[in-house]
């Protein structure tokens, strides 16, 4: 059905610091290249919450009300004319990043990475690429992903925190030929859980994940998301770049003194996925790496930091970075409709928290800056369901 009017949804829109606000929105009809999409789950991100919280993003400042919400999934209400790999009712994984595709990067896969780059809920590019708390979107067909009609559409809204797990690996040099025997993931949010899910489903036989937050780690391997769990101590600050670095030895040496179920000892690990951004687990993750290891810095934290490169120099321990996602989609999607929670990790176990509809989404985000509701129970992933 290739739909020819205009029409008025709603959006919810941050006009500044926590303040939302419900507004009618004209939409026209999808472009011959679109389709129209009703939004039905959205995931709120670290990032929509420092945009909620603050109206900016580290060095990035909004300058114009604001949709939030990029983690979507929806249903498919109407199609542009030249639209044939998408029908009205399918439903579909948002891929939100819509890069020029003429550039080098895109011409070489990496279109994650292009300059040019409009993200749906950024404000790094102006006007705004408008996010996806909204009732409706138009959005181009070719970043739409067609779901399996079983897979639950919160489910799919794990398909892009999900994509930069998969991101990550890739970059790792995960393949069916070069799987790492043991690998430490720092932090246990969702990015982090998704992250150490990715590995067990990958083949990664040993998985340590360590977090501030006992009741997280306890969560990753009650759910199978990894196998040795670590509660970092929370001591006193250190006043000192000695002090910090020797404050990171001690947690790396901690993490390698865990045993394994076959009572082997942990040890330096062949990969640390670093998912905080916190300067002391940055460094910490150089130290706990083994000589020609890698650390991959996933965690967007603290953008100067003091690191010890000659740790990671002197032993080729390599230092890489991953940035969202290229070409992810269709491996998620596998992973989600294949793994099972009585084998693998249990995906669905993350989203912890809905709300309905777009007028409850100041409180999803007060439940998203907690880390318990008021029954005790984890916050992970919170979604706006409509």
């Amino acid at each position: 059905m290739c739909q020819t009017h205009t029409q008025t949804i709603q959006a919810s829109v941050l006009h500044g610091v926590k303040d939302l606000r419900l507004e009618p929105r004209s939409l026209d009809a999808p472009a011959s290249g679109e389709v129209q999409v009703a939004v039905r789950a959205t995931g709120l991100c670290g990032s929509d919450l420092h945009y909620y919280g603050h109206y900016r993003n580290g060095d990035i400042i909004v300058k114009e009300p604001l949709s939030l919400g990029h983690e979507s999934s929806g249903e498919v209400v109407a199609v542009g004319s030249d639209v044939s790999s998408l029908s009205v009712g399918d439903r579909v994984a948002l891929e939100v990043g819509q890069p020029c595709g003429k550039c080098a990067r895109c011409e070489e896969g990496r279109y994650n990475i292009c300059p040019e780059m409009r993200f749906r809920s950024s404000a790094k590019s102006f006007p705004h690429a408008q996010g996806t708390l909204q009732d409706r979107i138009n959005h181009p067909a070719a970043w739409c992903h067609k779901l399996p009609v079983d897979m639950p559409l919160p489910l799919s809204a794990l398909l892009e925190p999900l994509s930069v797990a998969i991101q990550a690996a890739r970059r790792a040099g995960f393949s069916s030929s070069a799987i790492p025997s043991k690998v430490l993931v720092l932090g246990a949010g969702a990015v982090g859980l998704l992250v150490a899910g990715m590995c067990k489903v990958s083949g990664v036989e040993n998985v340590v994940i360590a977090d501030v937050d006992a009741n997280r780690v306890n969560f990753a391997t009650s759910k199978k998301f990894a196998d040795v769990a670590y509660v970092v101590p929370m001591g006193p600050r250190p006043t000192t770049t000695e002090e910090a670095l020797e404050s990171a030895k001690a947690t790396a040496k901690a993490v390698g003194a865990l045993m394994f179920a076959d009572g082997s000892a942990v040890g330096e690990v062949d990969i640390v996925f670093e998912c905080t951004g916190v300067p002391s687990c940055v460094q910490a993750a150089i130290y706990a790496t083994r000589a020609g290891g890698k650390v991959m810095l996933i965690g967007m934290g603290t953008p100067v930091q003091t690191l010890p490169l000659s740790a990671a120099a002197l032993r080729e321990v390599d230092i890489c970075g991953v940035f969202r996602y290229a070409n992810t989609y269709a491996e998620g999607i596998k992973i989600l409709s294949e793994t099972k929670p009585e084998t693998g990790p249990d995906f669905a176990s993350l989203v912890t928290h809905e709300f309905k509809g777009l007028a409850a989404v100041d409180d999803a985000f007060a439940m998203a800056s907690r880390k318990e509701d008021d029954d005790g129970k984890l916050v992970i992933k919170v979604l706006v369901t409509n």
